[in-house]
Order: C-alpha cells, then sequence, then structure tokens
C-alpha cells in the first residue's frame, strides 16, 4: 500500500511535470509566433534587389553581407586562436583547481555576462576616440572579438575537460611527448566541442547590435571601401530599416538573418555529430 508521505510526493511529481510541460509548451509556442511572424511579412519581400540590389530607390542588404563577412573574418581570426590557446592552457598546463585558474574562470565568466552595450562603450572609447580608429570595420571586428572571447574559452575549456585522463595517459606511456599528445590525441577528440563553440560566435557576431552600433556606425547605403571604413550588418539593416519607414524590408533582412543563424547551428551540430562519430570510429 501507498503511504500518505509516498502519495504526498506522486502528487509533487505530478505537479512539477505538468508545469514543466507547461513552461515548455509555452517556450515552443512563443518561438513558433515568433518565426510565423517574421516569415510572414518577410517572405513577399526578400527578392534580387534587396539582396544582390544596389542601395538606390529600394533598400538593399548587398552593403550588410560585405560587412557581416568582414565581421566575422575579423572577429574570428582574433578570438579563435586566444580562446583555444587559452584553454589549452588552462586545461592542459595547470593544475585546474589552482588559485590562478580558479581566478581567470571567475573572470571570464564576469566577461561573459556583461551586457553588449558595454562591449560598444569600451570599443568606442578605446578603438574609435583613443586610438584614432573612427568608425570602421576593423575596431567593431576587434570589438566583437573581445565580446566572444569568454564564449570560445568556456566552451573549449569544456571540450577538453571531457577528454578521458587515459587517453593522454596512453599517449606518454608511448612515448609521446607533451606538445604531440596535446596536438594528436587531445585536439581531435575535442575538435566537435571547439568547432561547433566557433561556429555558434560566428552566429553571435551576425547578431549582434548594440555593440556595432558604437564602433562601425550604421552607413547602410554604400559598400565598405576597406577595414578602415564605417559600414554595416544584417542586425543593423534590421534596426535601421524598421526605424526609417521600411518596416516589410527590416522584416525581411530579420528572416534572412534567422535564417543564416539556423543554417549555422544546424552546420554546427552536423559538424559535431561528424567528429563525435569520427571520434569513436578512432577509439
Amino acid at each position: 500500500m501507498k503511504t500518505k508521505a509516498h502519495r504526498r510526493e506522486l502528487a509533487k511529481y505530478a505537479a512539477c511535470k505538468a508545469v514543466s510541460i507547461a513552461m515548455l509548451a509555452l517556450t515552443i509556442v512563443a518561438l513558433a509566433v515568433i518565426i510565423l511572424f517574421i516569415i510572414a511579412r518577410g517572405a513577399p519581400h526578400v527578392n534580387t534587389q534587396l539582396l544582390f540590389g544596389e542601395y538606390g530607390r529600394y533598400p538593399s542588404i548587398k552593403p550588410a553581407f560585405a560587412g557581416t563577412s568582414y565581421l566575422i573574418l575579423i572577429s574570428v581570426a582574433i578570438a579563435g586562436p586566444i580562446g583555444i590557446g587559452s584553454a589549452i592552457y588552462m586545461t592542459e598546463y595547470t593544475k585546474t583547481k589552482s588559485r590562478l585558474i580558479r581566478s581567470v574562470r571567475v573572470a571570464i565568466e564576469t566577461l561573459a555576462g556583461i551586457p553588449s552595450i558595454v562591449y560598444g562603450i569600451f570599443g568606442y572609447l578605446i578603438f574609435v576616440v583613443a586610438l584614432g580608429f573612427r568608425y570602421s570595420l576593423v575596431g567593431g571586428g576587434v570589438t566583437l572579438a573581445i565580446m566572444i572571447l569568454p564564449v570560445i574559452v568556456r566552451s573549449t575549456e569544456e571540450s577538453l575537460l571531457a577528454v578521458p585522463a587515459t587517453l593522454r595517459e596512453g599517449s606518454f606511456a608511448l612515448g609521446a611527448s607533451k606538445v604531440r599528445t596535446i596536438f594528436s590525441v587531445v585536439l581531435p577528440c575535442a575538435a566537435s566541442g571547439i568547432v561547433s563553440s566557433l561556429i555558434l560566435a560566428v552566429g553571435r557576431v551576425m547578431s549582434e547590435s548594440a555593440v556595432l552600433i558604437l564602433t562601425i556606425g550604421m552607413v547602410v547605403n554604400k559598400m565598405p571601401e576597406s577595414l578602415a571604413s564605417p559600414g554595416t550588418s544584417l542586425a543593423l539593416d534590421v534596426y535601421y530599416f524598421g526605424s526609417h519607414g521600411y518596416p516589410e524590408q527590416a522584416a525581411a533582412t530579420g528572416l534572412v538573418l534567422l535564417v543564416f543563424v539556423a543554417v549555422l547551428n544546424a552546420v554546427a551540430n552536423a559538424l559535431g555529430k561528424k567528429f563525435g562519430k569520427g571520434e569513436l570510429a578512432n577509439g
């Protein structure tokens, strides 16, 4: 027979399960409403003029494609090696429970939680004003690199820590050096997490706007001449079109941005599965 206490526990479990299902359903419904609204408003206005035309009588996001590509290249080229190298040092060359590493992790967690507008103010004061870059793609790219650096460090560190210690010990037992073990054993096993973190960081770069308003300006009507010139991005175009009387183009640009982010997430998942299968096969 079920005791009274046992029945109470079952009731609590059922109540928690019902609340969890309700919250999940609410989240899915909210996400579906947003996506369907953007598709309904933006899909009819996605055309060749918007995507590839010259900015004239009708808006075009062609300059935003160029600006976004430059920003991705600059930020990932800077933050990728630094973030991966920092994670390797923290996991392979130091004691994970030392005071130094604990302090570094606290600093990384703090940086990851800082609002993006604060990074924008930092980039504006340092790169635009102090260093004289003015509004430029390079200043925005470096600021974005600083912003995504904590994400890459945390994700890479978690991926490296997930590699079994027995693999390292086996490599050392066969006479491999520390460096050879890291590059031949540890990094290949953690490749799925590292690649996924880089792709997700690219997604964050594409969807960022607060940082870029203060660092690259918002020149939406012409192609950037160089990395030292101001420009725009897809996220900035959504803001600009929505606030300057182009709601349909804003929705269409939002749809394009949504598709790009969804594709990046799909690529990250696919690469993670591919590397994971490769690791299992090699193991």
